[in-house]
């Protein structure tokens, strides 16, 4: 029989040939496309079982390359690739008659149960096996990847009282809330609660509620039917469904919204619900394991979290320590790792020098075990152990040229920005003025003038201290620093006469971008850590850049 024929269509020569070795060694005749044009002639010329489309493509994008092979007729399923910032493009997408999405990056579990639902069925009858091309590395079972996935390397008494935790809620169904900072093993210690359960012979299935939006979540939860909306061409099982008798993980569920914890709690209480436009409960028994890095009860006060859904999750808590309260695993777990990549990198290396070892034991890991794991594996492939000690002694992932900051947030002992009232009087007096003479001050009584809009000759901003200041000093002398590039000053207020809801709205936008910027300097522009400080979701930091007009000093240094 012939082999299932896929059409990989991607910008990125790297993408595509992982694409290609990985569906090949699993038995697809695999076609690849580098644009848009190159892919509707193929497709025009030959006959594709399905299509894996990258959304982000330069020349003409993957939405319209959709556009026109459902234009000229074409059926075949389209999967599309899109990365999280791109997740309103994956639900138009969908709209425009995709079968399905993927959010990069993915795994090939995740592959294999999107192509196999494209398809019609998990194992498609025409696909036949074809030999595994040789790999330098040592390949593993199924049974043995899954084993080392989730191994549990620690001696320190917290991981101890978790692991008997673990072995004597394993057996029930009752649902279990693991909480920790990230990196800390959520899911390693998911996977172990469903291997030691009952449910070992079923479905583990993943979901991290805040790489997708809303809209899309909804349906990958929960399932939707043919024609709930445009681009619903079949009927999509959810993955509660895929997860009937077996065990469905949850990762970063603080992050789900309001709206979707209802019907979630619903599930909890019910066992059944419904699919997006569906008419007929579905009934599942599948046992529900959460993770969060948040503070699920600061959540519940703020009210980004429902309280009762918090107490049907938190039957029984497990909370992971940071690996900096567990330092007598780290060298365990770097001999692990070692071993893990050594195999491909380092062959006939078995331990570390203790100068690394003592390195490793004192830096206090703020990324954790996951830090750790990509730490030694970035020792294996650059086998230069000098690289990875000056990282470590230069701050670890925080530049040594990290910028100074302003006065109201320096130092580690961060306060809150300035009372919103002084916004809604500064609001107020910038409307006003123009952009070019506005005058920002914070409460030490350093005043900073804004950097003028783009194409003026106005020289750069100039600190200057007020007779108020406590220490009626000089500022303190700054550096040539890419980071400390003077910022466009925020957008201007809407024309005409503001009413009070405007001045009350630019005040707070005020507000969040000088706490903003405040917190990027100090994370040397670490978008993702300085979201975690925030407490906001990356996506949520993202949008507010953008809104704020906050430009990375990055993308224009000069080095």
């Amino acid at each position: 029989m012939d082999r299932i024929a896929v059409l990989v269509v991607d910008d990125e020569e790297s993408v595509r040939t992982f694409l290609s070795e990985l569906l090949g060694s699993s038995g697809y005749q695999v076609r690849c496309a580098s644009g848009g044009s190159q892919a509707l002639e193929m497709l025009s010329g030959g006959s594709f079982d399905a299509v894996l489309l990258d959304v982000v493509m330069p020349e003409m994008s993957g939405l319209e390359v959709l556009r026109r092979y459902r234009g000229n007729g074409g059926n075949a399923p389209v999967i599309v690739l899109s990365a999280l910032s791109g997740a309103d493009d994956a639900v138009r997408a969908l709209k425009m008659g995709a079968s399905d999405y993927l959010a990069k990056p993915f795994g090939n579990d995740e592959l294999q149960d999107v192509l196999a639902r494209a398809l019609g069925t998990r194992v498609p009858e025409r696909q036949i096996t074809a030999p595994v091309p040789p790999a330098p590395r040592v390949m593993l079972t199924s049974a043995e990847a899954a084993a080392e996935a989730r191994v549990l390397i620690s001696t320190s008494p917290a991981m101890r009282r978790a692991r008997a935790l673990v072995e004597r809620i394993a057996d029930t169904d009752v649902p279990v809330l693991l909480l920790g900072e990230s990196g800390t093993g959520k899911e390693v210690i998911a996977r172990e609660i469903h291997a030691r359960s009952q449910r070992h012979g079923r479905p583990f299935i993943k979901v991290n509620c805040a790489a997708l939006p809303g809209e899309l979540l909804e349906s990958e939860l929960f399932g939707h039917e043919r024609g709930a909306f445009t681009g619903a061409t079949a009927e999509k099982p959810g993955k509660f469904e895929l997860a009937d008798q077996g065990t469905i993980f949850l990762d970063e569920i603080g992050e789900m919204a309001i709206r979707l914890q209802a019907k979630l709690l619903q599930v909890l209480q019910d066992e059944e619900f419904f699919r997006v436009g569906g008419k007929k409960s579905v009934r599942v028994d599948s046992r529900v394991v959460v993770a969060t890095n948040r503070d699920l009860e600061k959540e519940i006060a703020l009210g980004n979290f429902r309280e009762d859904l918090y107490y049907r999750l938190n039957v029984v808590a497990i909370r992971l320590p940071p690996l900096r309260e567990r330092r007598e695993d780290v060298v365990p777990l770097t001999d692990h790792f070692l071993k893990k990549y050594g195999k491909g990198f380092m062959a006939g290396v078995s331990e570390l020098p203790t100068e690394v070892l003592h390195a490793f034991t004192d830096y206090e890991w703020p990324g954790n075990v996951r830090e750790l794991e990509n730490m030694v594996r970035r020792l294996c492939v650059l086998k230069d152990s000098t690289l990875v000690l000056d990282e470590i002694r230069g701050g670890g992932r925080t530049p040594a040229s990290a910028p100074s900051l302003p006065t109201s947030f320096g130092g580690e002992d961060f306060s809150p920005p300035p009372s919103p009232s002084r916004h809604y009087e500064e609001a107020a007096r910038v409307f006003a003025a123009p952009p070019s003479q506005v005058v920002s001050s914070n409460a030490s009584g350093v005043q900073v003038l804004e950097m003028p809009a783009r194409g003026s000759m106005t020289p750069a901003p100039v600190a200057l201290v007020s007779d108020a200041s406590p220490f009626n000093a000089v500022a303190p002398q700054r550096y040539p620093n890419p980071f400390d590039a003077p910022q466009p000053p925020p957008p201007p207020p809407p024309a005409g006469e503001p009413s009070l809801k405007d001045i009350g709205k630019r005040a707070a936008m005020l507000a969040e971008r000088e706490a903003i910027l405040a917190m990027l300097q100090r994370t040397a522009w670490n978008k993702r850590r300085a979201a975690g400080k925030l407490r906001i979701s990356y996506k949520a930091l993202l949008y507010k850049i953008k809104e704020c007009g906050i430009i990375d000093p990055r993308a224009s240094a000069e080095f």
